[in-house]
């Protein structure tokens, strides 16, 4: 399983969506109402061949194979152009926004979970088209992600979850049994500390919003959320998130995770070494990537793969990610490019892509494919999807995750508690506001 292309996108996307917020704060997020229904009127799209010129802007590695399936598209709309425009990266939603505010846009384009939400809050978005697809036959948290006020505005291409990765011969050594709960978790890493791994769990200590992403999912194991259900207000001092932060940060403060790491790039190489055993919240890519540095055979050999541990009271949470299409409401041509962005969702495109890219499906039944069957990195992820959380659905989430982050390395370095740090969190949170 090798899907690097997602994670030098996963490892690039926090510039991205802080270019994207500060974009919006400076353009006013671009059209007059500012808010998701300020898009276009949702429309009907017949069987009809497409037509005309479709202009579709990509972004990352995903781009650069997305050709292989326009000849695909093609072949059954013979009359339709397809034009692709490839944007770095880290410049996508800058461009795009300002593409918005301009008028300027293309016909379709995707976007990755993280940054929909300040797309969608620009208004520059069309709702899609009745009947168009069966929300039913994606993950519903995939689904859920680009839907604002019942409204859906995206088309779920492909989806992922993370997990624990954690070294077989290591644990076994320490006599250590997966975690499937929080106290499991602890005595996981306790055991492998006195067999002597360093750091037995790889936490994401960077202090940023990635950080801040992964206390949200063990908030979420505890009953707790970053925001209110309707998006009204902050919730992150809610005494579920600081019960969250105290056992997370406490995994460090007793040496069962270090407080440097490992930095994303080194998570393989600590775990290869043995300076760690386990990867907590840790993305499928990671699995490829043992290969890639060890030899191929190495991961099945050495590695187990286990969804992520429930909370106290069984509440399951698990971090998800993938992308989706969304068609801008100055675009030329809606016609043809809902048309391909149904096309990309059909079970049997869903299997080609798979195939090509190794993105995962978004749509269920494409999981039943021998492609994917009775694979047991696929298994663990189709399973976290069934359990996976969104962030928080508002456009300045970046900027707020950022600052959560930050809090949660002052407990971690600074000896803050848990509680004082997440009341200034909540401070900054409800200043900087909700940005939609």
């Amino acid at each position: 399983m090798h899907t690097y292309p997602s994670s030098r996108r996963r490892a690039t996307m926090l510039g991205i969506a802080l270019v994207a917020s500060s974009a919006l704060l400076l353009t006013g997020c671009g059209r007059g109402d500012d808010t998701p229904a300020a898009g276009g009127d949702s429309t009907t799209v017949d069987d009809k061949p497409a037509t005309g010129t479709l202009e579709i802007w990509t972004q990352g590695a995903d781009g650069a194979e997305l050709p292989q399936m326009f000849e695909k598209f093609k072949a059954d709309n013979p009359d339709v152009d397809i034009n692709m425009t490839q944007i770095p990266e880290a410049e996508f939603a800058s461009k795009m926004t300002a593409a918005i505010t301009a008028g300027t846009v293309p016909d379709l384009i995707y976007s990755f979970t993280e940054t929909q939400s300040s797309l969608i809050a620009t208004g520059g978005f069309d709702p899609v088209p009745d009947g168009l697809v069966n929300k039913d036959d994606f993950f519903e948290v995939i689904w859920d992600n680009s839907v604002y006020d019942d409204v859906a505005y995206g088309v779920p291409w492909y989806a992922y979850s993370d997990m624990v990765i954690y070294r077989t011969d290591l644990a076994e050594a320490a006599g250590a049994e997966a975690p499937k709960d929080w106290d499991g978790l602890r005595t996981f890493g306790e055991k492998l500390k006195e067999s002597g791994v360093e750091y037995p769990l790889a936490l994401y200590a960077a202090y940023d919003s990635y950080t801040a992403r992964q206390l949200l999912t063990f908030a979420a194991q505890n009953g707790g959320s970053f925001i209110s259900d309707d998006l009204s207000e902050w919730t992150i001092n809610s005494p579920e998130n600081v019960e969250a932060l105290e056992y997370w940060s406490g995994l460090i403060k007793d040496g069962l995770a270090s407080p440097d790491g490992p930095a994303f790039l080194d998570t393989v190489s600590w775990s290869t070494t043995g300076k760690n055993a386990a990867i907590i919240d840790g993305g499928p890519w990671f699995v490829g990537w043992f290969d890639d540095a060890n030899g191929e055979g190495w991961a099945d050999e050495h590695l187990s793969l286990s969804t992520m541990p429930v909370g106290p009271e069984g509440d399951a949470a698990t971090t998800v990610g993938g992308g989706s299409w969304f068609v801008p409401t100055d675009s030329e041509n809606k016609d043809a490019a809902w048309k391909f962005a149904r096309f990309m969702s059909e079970p049997e495109s869903q299997v080609e892509w798979f195939q090509i890219f190794k993105n995962m499906p978004a749509v269920k039944s494409a999981w039943e494919d021998p492609a994917l069957a009775d694979d047991r990195l696929l298994a663990t992820v189709e399973a976290g999807l069934e359990t996976g959380i969104t962030l928080p659905k508002v456009s300045t989430w970046s900027q707020v995750g950022t600052v959560i982050g930050e809090q949660m390395e002052k407990v971690v370095r600074g000896g803050l508690s848990a509680q004082d740090a997440l009341d200034a969190a909540q401070q900054q949170a409800e200043s900087i506001g909700m940005g939609n």
